[in-house]
């Protein structure tokens, strides 16, 4: 008798195991061509081979399938069960989130490590709280200033309009005598060609991205922050997995974060490369610069402290500790 059970066991669970294939789309905001996208697909064909095809994700790139904005909400509803967002952008969310936008806190790709190790715990548990987990991060190339004419300071960017794509930016913005204007990457080829526009902060990645070297002639490289992305994965999407394809997923997520955090940093001098290549002035930012931008930097930490309390103190503890 209980050997009959167990074959009929057996043979119900070889009819679905054999055919359950889960399939998950993956919304991301950039371009097919970007290398955190170029990463997803890596991670996703991981996965495929590593379940032998019983997980399927595909990558949405380009905010095809949800804004960039839109993403995280998404998942966090299970619209999407897996996604991959920018976290600068929910900094007004719960300012945790913008940790890695507040300039000169981390400027260097060792320094973005170390403020991702710090940040992680928090992160995990703010996500755990809204029904979310963390997979993995990776860093963009650390931010410079494009802008439509030279600059030796901080007084020379009063009345340029600024393109913001977070609430750090905007504010940034705001410190400088800029006028913010909000524009997600997938808009801004436009907004430059058209004069929406004329200055804005990120990496040689979205500058190259969006063809600035079309509408904009200079890039400062100040090297102000590293804003990471980060692949989040709806817990209940994760949880209906079975152990060996959750394991699956995990390993995946870990080589992708350390194969992006390596493209990122050999990508960044490519960048600067081809954006020169492209008749684009990589300019070293003169001290005057440097020093205006971090006053601006440290006005943005202390504010940032202030409303991150408690969690935003242990984050910066853990950092300090590390450096």
């Amino acid at each position: 008798m209980h050997a009959h059970k167990l074959l009929i066991a057996l043979a119900a669970t070889a009819a679905t195991g054999a055919f359950a294939q889960t399939r998950w789309d993956l919304p991301a905001a950039y371009p097919a061509s970007n290398f955190h996208t170029e990463n997803l697909v890596a991670f996703a064909s991981d996965v495929d081979k590593a379940t032998g095809g019983k997980l399927k994700i595909t990558v949405h790139a380009n905010a095809s399938l949800f804004k960039a904005n839109e993403i995280k909400r998404a998942v966090q509803s299970g619209q999407a069960p897996i996604g991959e967002v920018l976290l600068v952008n929910f900094e007004n969310e719960n300012p945790i989130y913008g940790a890695d936008g507040i300039p000169f806190l981390a400027s260097s790709y060792a320094q973005s490590k170390k403020l991702a190790a710090a940040q992680k715990p928090i992160l995990d548990k703010l996500l755990a709280a809204q029904g979310m987990k963390l997979l993995y991060t990776v860093a963009w190339p650390p931010q410079g200033i494009y802008v439509n004419k030279e600059i030796g300071s901080v007084a020379d960017m009063r009345g340029l309009k600024w393109r913001a794509y977070s609430p750090a930016t905007a504010k940034l913005a705001e410190l400088i005598g800029a006028q913010p204007v909000t524009v997600q990457a997938a808009e801004l080829s436009q907004a430059l060609a058209t004069g929406v526009v004329n200055s804005y902060m990120s990496s040689g990645s979205t500058g190259y991205d969006s063809k600035t070297y079309e509408s904009i002639k200079y890039w400062y490289d100040t090297q102000a922050w590293l804003p990471k992305n980060a692949i989040l994965v709806n817990q209940k999407a994760y949880d209906a997995l079975d152990k060996p394809t959750q394991e699956a997923v995990l390993k995946a997520a870990a080589a992708a974060e350390a194969r992006g955090w390596k493209v990122s940093e050999e990508k960044n001098d490519w960048y600067k490369k081809a954006l020169a290549d492209k008749g684009m002035k990589i300019m070293v930012p003169p001290p005057k610069l440097v020093a205006d931008m971090k006053q601006v930097g440290s006005i943005m930490l202390a504010d940032w402290q202030k409303k991150a309390g408690a969690d935003g103190a242990a984050l910066i503890d853990a950092y300090n500790k590390q450096k």
